[in-house]
């Protein structure tokens, strides 16, 4: 009962932010950004908590990682729901238009989805993106977010409710569950009554679970092995530059790197290269092949079965020596190959094929996977990166939280 109230609050909400104005929308927005910084102290502390708490837990060093927040982290959030401010609102504009031989002009106006239903885990960054995100297009949000991030997340949308009633808009256009009763994630899953789109933004048992139960349709994103091919025309020199961003820079990322290919004509000359770049920073899993040409890296095992399927979210890199780019593409389709990858080549004709024959959301020439990301793309913060086919691909922004309605304007026209 308490989930359906929450429902039927939410879906009034998207009602009134249906036709919020922009203005109120971006005033919500701005207090959200000023509140943050002004409660920092306090989220902050909350967050201490759940850092004790994980610790005593044991989670990992790498979820520990997506769980911190800090000065310089809780201020980039709030950045990015300033960034979000500049945007152009995307609901109300006109996707196309044309004027019929009967004379009707027919458009595509873009329009909210409604209520938008997010299950996240230990991201409580996550809490102000998608309300961010939603308010803008006039969404309204049910968060839940995992146990790991309780006590920020609770100041969280204690600062978000209070920047909404300061805005004059409803206190239910971002709600939370507060409990953490997995019980009521399959409650969630089945309110299709009020809940529009379920978006899950955590490990592939997460997404199985909204995937098989959902009553309501599911955006599948945010999971899937990343890889970079070089291939045997590369500089590779920059190229073990952007494997090392690509591993390293934050490697707790969904868009960070799980495995490297390397071709078997330059392979001699770049792993020692890469084994001495890494060493001290990174462990890496190889196949026979790589691991002869690894021998000089202090950390170094061979690669069992499903290392090429992990996700790793941690300090270790999967290494395989394949004999070019058409078998480096059949061991990404093979190995779920569907959110970021990247190839390293000078060679325009490998470029175009990998491009057209890889199959992930996002695909890069000579680029870090660590650019799929919405502030990247330009996109302001992103809900999620989707890595299905239907209705969005990457990161989704603002346009990727609206649907459209068909608008035909006549002079009383009736159909002959």
């Amino acid at each position: 009962m308490e989930l359906i109230s929450m429902g039927k609050a939410a879906k009034e909400a998207a009602f009134q932010l249906a036709t919020a104005s922009t203005a109120q929308k971006n005033q919500a927005l701005a207090i959200i950004a000023d509140e943050l910084e002004a409660n920092a102290e306090n989220i902050l502390a909350a967050n201490a908590k759940d850092i004790a708490k994980g610790r005593e837990a044991g989670l990992t060093e790498a979820l520990l990682d997506r769980l911190l927040l800090n000065t310089e982290r809780l201020i980039g959030i709030a950045n990015d729901v300033r960034n979000v401010i500049s945007l152009n609102d995307p609901v109300g504009s006109e996707l196309d238009s044309k004027v019929l031989e009967n004379g009707m002009s027919l458009s595509r106006r873009r329009v909210p989805l409604g209520v938008v239903g997010v299950i996240y885990e230990a991201r409580p960054n996550v809490t102000i993106d998608i309300a961010a995100l939603c308010l803008k297009t006039g969404n309204a949000s049910i968060l839940r977010g995992g146990k790991e991030t309780f006590f920020s997340n609770m100041e969280l949308v204690k600062v978000i409710q209070s920047a909404l009633a300061k805005a004059e808009l409803p206190a239910a256009s971002v709600q939370y569950i507060e409990k953490p009763d997995r019980e009521l994630v399959s409650q969630l899953l089945k309110l299709d009554d009020y809940v529009d789109m379920i978006i899950p933004r955590g490990g592939a048992g997460l997404h199985k679970m909204c995937k098989e139960n959902s009553t309501i349709p599911v955006i599948i994103g945010g999971f899937g092995i990343s890889h970079i091919f070089v291939d045997q025309s590369a500089d590779l020199a920059k190229s073990l530059e952007v494997v090392e961003n690509a591993k390293v820079q934050r490697p707790s990322a969904c868009n960070a790197l799980d495995t490297l290919l390397v071709h078997q004509e330059v392979a001699a000359e770049f792993l020692p290269m890469l084994a001495e770049r890494l060493n001290d920073k990174v462990a890496l899993v190889a196949e026979p092949k790589a691991k002869v040409l690894l021998g000089d890296a202090k950390e170094l095992r061979d690669a069992a079965e499903g290392d090429f399927d992990t996700e790793w979210l941690s300090f270790t890199l999967g290494v395989k020596v394949v004999a070019g780019v058409e078998e480096a593409i059949d061991h990404m389709r093979v190995h779920n190959a569907s959110h970021s990858d990247a190839i390293m080549t000078n060679s325009l004709e490998n470029s175009e094929l990998f491009i057209n024959s890889v199959g992930s959301a996002a695909v890069y020439v000579n680029a870090s996977t660590r650019f799929t990301d919405g502030a990247q793309f330009g996109l302001g913060a992103e809900v999620a990166v989707s890595t299905q086919k239907l209705h969005a691909r990457g990161p989704m922004g603002l346009e990727e939280l609206t649907s459209y309605k068909w608008v035909g304007k006549a002079n009383y026209l009736p159909r002959s």
